[in-house]
C-alpha cells in the first residue's frame, strides 16, 4: 500500500495514533542521546593519549543515531498504514539493533575503564 492512499483509509482510534507518535518521539529521543553520547565520547575519552577507541565508540553511536532517526520514521509510517488498513502491525528490527549496539558500546566502555 502506498503512502499517498493513507488518507483514504479508515481513521484508527486516536489513542493508537497518539501511541504511535509517542513511540516515534521516543526513538527520536534515543537517537538524540546516541548523537550526544557519540560526540561526548570523541571529545572526552582517551586512554594515555590514545583516542582510537573513543573515535570508534563515537562513530558507532552517531551512526546508530542516524539509523534510529530513519528507522523511527519508517516504523511510524508502516504502523500508520497498518492501523488505517486494519492489518497487523509490522515487526521491526530496530529494538534489536539498539540492544546489540548499546551492549557493544557498554562492553567497549568496560574495556575502556579497565585500560584506564
Amino acid at each position: 500500500m502506498s503512502w499517498s492512499t493513507v488518507d483514504d483509509l479508515n481513521e484508527p482510534d486516536y489513542r493508537f495514533t497518539l501511541a504511535n507518535e509517542r513511540t516515534y518521539l521516543a526513538y527520536l529521543r534515543t537517537a538524540l542521546a546516541c548523537y550526544a553520547g557519540g560526540l561526548s565520547a570523541v571529545q572526552f575519552l582517551d586512554v594515555d593519549g590514545e583516542r582510537t577507541l573513543a573515535k570508534v565508540i563515537g562513530v558507532v553511536l552517531v551512526l546508530t543515531g542516524m539509523v534510529a532517526t530513519l528507522g523511527a520514521w519508517q516504523r511510524w509510517r508502516k504502523n500508520t498504514v497498518a492501523m488505517r488498513s486494519g492489518a497487523p502491525l509490522p515487526a521491526s528490527r530496530l529494538p534489536l539493533m539498539f540492544a546489540v549496539t548499546i551492549g557493544l558500546v557498554g562492553l567497549a566502555g568496560l574495556i575502556f575503564s579497565i585500560l584506564r
